[in-house]
């Protein structure tokens, strides 16, 4: 199985097990993984007896990002402004964009660290593969002919998935799952750099959460 068929699958299980993370209570096991109580992220889940302390380096798979299935649908139904709508071609260009973005931040985190970056497997070596998933922007900033303000108290909402395995054997070490508001609580006035901004200050997040996790693990390896 190809690392994009496997991400695939496993987002098909984040949308059963995350997507009922508030409602219902979440599996304790998922592909063998264990889960483990976090304070950082909603769902984390390890190999049972997985020993991280042998690892300094990482090999960071290109962050996929993809916008929720019906997003784009369900927001051009929402507005009767034909200019107002939002066209694949800027769904394809935002999706360009966050990538590059979330690449750029995942690199710089796992640095700050003390981790080195690496491109080869080896036996100290993590492979890392994250995914930016079922975005959704609740008031996305659209040049129409009568120029509009649109206001929220958000930027919208994402779910982050990370998925660690052993460089070498491909076994797959943990998987973490959390679904996050984007923005502050506070209405106002939202643009496209805004939106921007508040997502990247999401994903910056997230990658220092998951570069403390990843340090936790090691010092309270094999775990208990």
């Amino acid at each position: 199985m190809t690392l994009r068929t496997r991400l695939a699958a496993v987002m098909i299980s984040v949308s059963l097990i995350a997507g009922t993370a508030v409602a219902a209570k979440p599996p304790v096991e998922w592909d063998g993984l264990q889960r483990v109580p976090s304070k950082r992220l909603d769902l984390v889940y390890l190999q049972p007896g997985a020993d991280f302390r042998g690892y300094s380096k990482v090999i960071l798979e290109p962050t996929e990002v993809s916008f929720h299935k019906n997003w784009r649908r369900d927001y051009n139904r929402s507005t009767s402004q034909l200019g107002a709508r939002v066209s694949e071609e800027e769904i394809q260009d935002a999706i360009s964009k966050g990538v590059a973005a979330a690449n750029d931040i995942f690199v710089e985190s796992w640095r700050k660290g003390g981790y080195a970056i690496a491109d080869q497997p080896g036996p100290d070596v993590l492979r890392i593969k994250t995914a930016v998933a079922n975005i959704s922007v609740t008031s996305p900033d659209r040049q129409t002919s009568s120029r509009s303000y649109t206001f929220s108290n958000e930027a919208g909402s994402a779910t982050l998935v990370i998925e660690v395995r052993d460089s070498m054997s491909g076994a797959i070490l943990g998987r973490a799952v959390d679904q996050a508001v984007a923005g502050d609580t506070t209405v106002g006035w939202r643009t496209t750099v805004s939106n921007r901004a508040d997502f990247r200050d999401l994903v910056q997040t997230w990658a220092e959460d998951a570069v403390r996790g990843m340090t936790a693990l090691k010092a309270s390896s094999p775990p208990k």
